[in-house]
């Protein structure tokens, strides 16, 4: 199973840290997590040296993010096949993990259709294993370079669509360097216009019920010296009432065939917000994230969450006696890892979605590393599959 250290970091420390990584050790090759459950009061990793471990930490969100969670997968099927498990057995185990993030599942099947080509090729099981490896290797660096595109596409987009720059962005959820194998979605946008002197000011949704935003990308925005604050959810209406807001930029877990979007609960209220303040509203996230075999929105399955997420306030375990010492009340251990104080009456039952979905008629366009779709459309979409499928066989 999986052991977990603190990694501490003192002094002045560069904007970006590894979310994930590869690592040979005496005892075995293990994968090392950034625990963003820990975020942003402690920087520590988990080490998962097998994959049961690894369905655990997808499942309580230690690591998550459509795009890292396909790398994720691809490096846990690595690791059952180095370390001589049973490699279909794990590929099951972790495309199961989390239902709506498609980049899950399509890093898990491209890591062992890689693994069952090298096999029925005549490969021995350590050639086999390093076969896998490699091609998570090069999913991890196909999306750093993907988002290096996106945020060129993207940046380029918000010039055209909002001239002279000093951009006043609202965004959702977390995007950035914790979901990525390089700077992220729709937080790589955000960052670009910062890094081109055209970021006014950064809106961070906190992003219920377990605070990505203000926990994560608050985090990220800080750690990069972006001008940010941070809002309650339901306190971005009055931003737009106020003229506060320029574009609306998020990610998404998961696009139908017909571009309707699945994204952190939340996103589909600002969508409805955008289109009637006149505000772009833009989506932002490879074409792994494009699933062509779901036709709609209404296909997709969105996750539910447990209801101790919204009815208990997680606490990190080494955080549960108050300022007095006297240890804080709590009644369960949420699904983030940590101890839930109660914040609602023993009993209540909780509507906890994870996502939410917006129709395309609601988006302005959806940026890719293949370039941008506007207006999005079913049509828009197969041709942004078909242009992906193109330069991949190139």
């Amino acid at each position: 199973m999986a052991d977990q250290y603190v990694q501490t970091l003192d002094g002045e420390q560069p904007p970006g840290l590894d979310s994930l990584r590869w690592d040979e050790r005496p005892e075995g090759p293990v994968l090392v997590l950034l625990d963003q459950r820990r975020l942003p009061a402690e920087e520590a990793e988990l080490v998962c040296t097998d994959v049961p471990a690894l369905v655990e930490a997808i499942r309580t969100l230690a690591v998550r993010g459509a795009p890292l969670l396909g790398i994720a997968g691809a490096y846990g099927v690595a690791l059952a096949a180095t370390r001589g498990y049973d490699v279909a057995e794990a590929a099951a185990l972790l495309e199961a993990a989390r239902p709506t993030a498609v980049n899950l599942g399509y890093g898990v099947r491209r890591a062992a259709g890689a693994y069952e080509t090298a096999v029925g090729r005549g490969a021995d099981v350590e050639r086999a294993a390093a076969v896998v490896l490699a091609e998570a290797r090069q999913l991890h660096r196909e999306d750093a370079e993907a988002s290096e595109r996106m945020a060129r596409h993207g940046l380029a987009l918000l010039d055209e669509l909002l001239p002279g720059g000093s951009h006043r962005i609202l965004t959702h959820c977390n995007t950035g360097r914790l979901v990525s194998g390089g700077e992220g979605t729709a937080f790589a946008v955000a960052l670009a216009a910062h890094r081109a002197g055209r970021l006014r000011r950064l809106w961070v949704d906190e992003t219920r019920p377990l605070l990505q935003g203000a926990r994560l990308t608050a985090y990220e925005a800080a750690r990069n010296g972006m001008a940010y604050t941070l809002l309650t959810d339901n306190a971005a209406g009055s931003l737009f009432a106020a003229g506060e807001v320029d574009a609306v930029l998020v990610g998404a877990d998961r696009i139908a065939a017909d571009g309707s979007v699945a994204n952190k609960v939340g996103s589909y209220p600002l969508a409805v917000l955008a289109r009637y303040h006149h505000v772009p509203f833009i989506v932002v996230a490879p074409t792994t994230t494009v699933d062509p075999a779901t036709p709609d929105g209404a296909s997709i399955e969105v996750e539910q969450r447990p209801g101790q997420e919204v009815s208990e306030l997680p606490v990190p375990p080494e955080r549960v006696t108050g300022v007095t010492g006297v240890p804080v009340p709590r009644i369960s251990e949420a699904s983030s890892g940590a101890l839930g104080v109660p914040v609602a009456p023993v009993g209540t039952q909780a509507y906890n979605p994870a996502f939410d979905v917006t129709p395309p008629e609601l988006m302005t366009a959806i940026v890719t590393e293949e370039g941008v779709v506007s207006p999005v459309t079913g049509a828009g979409i197969a041709e942004l599959c078909s242009r992906s499928r193109q330069v991949t066989i190139s």
